[in-house]
C-alpha cells in the first residue's frame, strides 16, 4: 500500500507539471523533454522520436509477448468558455483542474506508474512496453503510428483514456468520404443539361438509408451521415457538379476497406476516402485482460470515441480514470482520488496475468 500511496503522489504531481507545461497537438515538444526526465530519474532508459518517448521494462525477454502501455501528452486547444487559466493546476475540492488533466492526462500518469511499478520486476510472464506519444487529438501521422515500426512484436495494447475505469472493448473506426456527382451544365430555362445536384439526391438518400447486413453487438450498424453538400454558381445555370461529404462511422463487423466496396457499388457518384487509417478495434471478453477487469466488478461497452486503438492491428482495451464527459470542456478536471484509484485497479487487473 505505502508503494501504491507513493506512485499516486508521484503521478499526481508529474500531471501537475504537464499540465503547466502547454502541449497543443504538433507542440508537444516540452511535455515530451519533461517526460523524458522525469522516466530517466527513475533509471528508465527512455527513446525519442519527435515528441513521442517510449520505454521496455529492465528485464524485458524477447521470448516473452509484450503489453503496450499507451497514452497521449497532446492536447486540444483551450475551450473558449475556460473561466480558468487552463495551464494552472490547480487542486481544489478533490479536484485537479487544468487542460489535458482528464484527456488523458490522468491516464497518462497513471499507467506510468504502473509501468515503474512492474519495471524492475524479474521472471514476469510479460514485457512491459511503455509508449506516451503525440498528435492523439488531431490523429497525427507523427504520433503512436510513427514509432510501431520502433517497439517491436505486441501481444496485446492497453490504451489510457477517461473511461471511468470501465472496459472499452470496441471502437468504432471513421472514414470521411468526398463524393462528386457529376451531371452537365445547361441553362436553367430550357431542358438543357444534367442537373448534377439531382445525381447527388439519389445517391445521398442511399447513404441516408442503406444498412449493411452485419451489425455490432455493441454499436449496431455501420452510421453514415451526410453532413456537407455544396454545387451551383449562379441561379440560371445547372450544376455539373455537386460534391458532399459523408462521415462514415465503421464498427468492428467491418474492415474500413470494406466498407468503402460496398459503398462504391451502391452509388453513381466518384468517392474518394480521405484516409482509411483509423479503424475499427476490438478486443474479445474472453481475453485475460478483459476477464481481469470483469472479475473486478468492471463492465464492457463499445466507446463512441475514436482514439489511438484505431492505429493498432492487435487486440486492444480502451480503459482510464477520468469521464469522457469532461474531455475537451471548459475548466477540465479529473478527481485526485481517480488517478490512485485507477493505478490500483491497473495493477489488480494485470497481477491476474503476470
Amino acid at each position: 500500500m505505502t508503494e501504491l500511496k507513493t506512485l499516486a503522489e508521484q503521478a499526481l504531481s508529474l500531471l501537475q507539471q504537464l499540465i503547466s507545461t502547454p502541449s497543443l497537438s504538433r507542440e508537444e515538444k516540452n511535455t515530451a523533454a519533461l517526460l523524458e526526465i522525469f522516466l530517466q530519474d527513475k533509471g528508465v532508459k527512455t527513446n525519442r522520436k519527435r515528441n513521442n518517448i517510449w520505454a521496455w521494462n529492465k528485464y524485458f525477454d524477447p521470448a516473452k509477448p509484450t503489453i503496450l502501455l499507451n497514452s497521449h501528452h497532446d492536447t486540444v486547444k483551450p475551450n473558449p468558455g475556460y473561466t480558468r487559466d487552463p495551464f494552472e493546476a490547480k487542486i481544489e475540492d478533490g479536484k485537479l483542474y487544468g487542460l489535458g488533466s482528464n484527456d488523458a492526462g490522468g491516464c497518462l500518469v497513471s499507467l506510468i506508474s504502473v509501468f515503474l511499478y512492474y519495471f524492475d520486476k524479474e521472471d514476469l510472464k510479460y514485457n512491459f512496453c511503455l509508449a506516451a506519444t503525440a498528435e492523439e487529438e488531431i490523429s497525427g501521422i507523427y504520433g503512436l503510428e510513427f514509432i510501431l515500426p520502433e517497439l517491436g512484436t505486441l501481444d496485446f495494447a492497453i490504451v489510457g483514456e477517461p473511461t471511468q475505469m470501465q472496459l472499452a472493448i470496441a471502437e468504432r473506426g471513421l472514414m470521411v468520404l468526398d463524393c462528386v456527382a457529376h451531371g452537365k451544365a445547361g441553362h436553367a430555362a430550357r431542358e438543357e443539361g444534367e442537373n448534377a445536384i439531382y445525381k447527388a439526391l439519389t445517391d445521398i438518400e442511399w447513404f441516408r438509408n442503406y444498412r449493411f447486413p452485419k451489425e455490432s453487438e455493441a454499436f449496431g450498424p455501420v452510421k453514415m451521415s451526410v453532413t456537407i453538400i455544396n454545387a451551383g454558381s449562379q441561379h440560371n445555370v445547372v450544376p455539373a457538379t455537386c460534391t458532399f461529404t459523408v462521415d462514415v462511422r465503421v464498427p468492428e463487423t467491418y474492415r474500413n476497406e470494406q466498407v468503402l466496396e460496398i459503398i462504391k457499388q451502391h452509388v453513381s457518384c466518384d468517392v474518394t476516402p480521405r484516409s482509411l487509417r483509423l479503424k475499427p478495434s476490438k478486443i474479445d471478453k474472453s481475453h485475460p485482460i478483459v476477464q481481469a477487469g470483469i472479475a473486478l466488478g468492471r463492465t464492457t461497452y463499445g466507446s463512441p470515441t475514436t482514439s489511438d486503438q484505431a492505429l493498432l492491428d492487435i487486440p486492444s482495451l480502451k480503459i482510464g480514470p477520468g469521464d469522457s464527459a469532461r474531455s475537451h470542456m471548459a475548466d477540465e478536471f479529473v478527481y485526485v482520488d481517480e488517478i490512485g484509484e485507477g493505478i490500483e485497479l491497473y495493477i489488480k487487473m494485470l497481477e491476474q496475468i503476470i
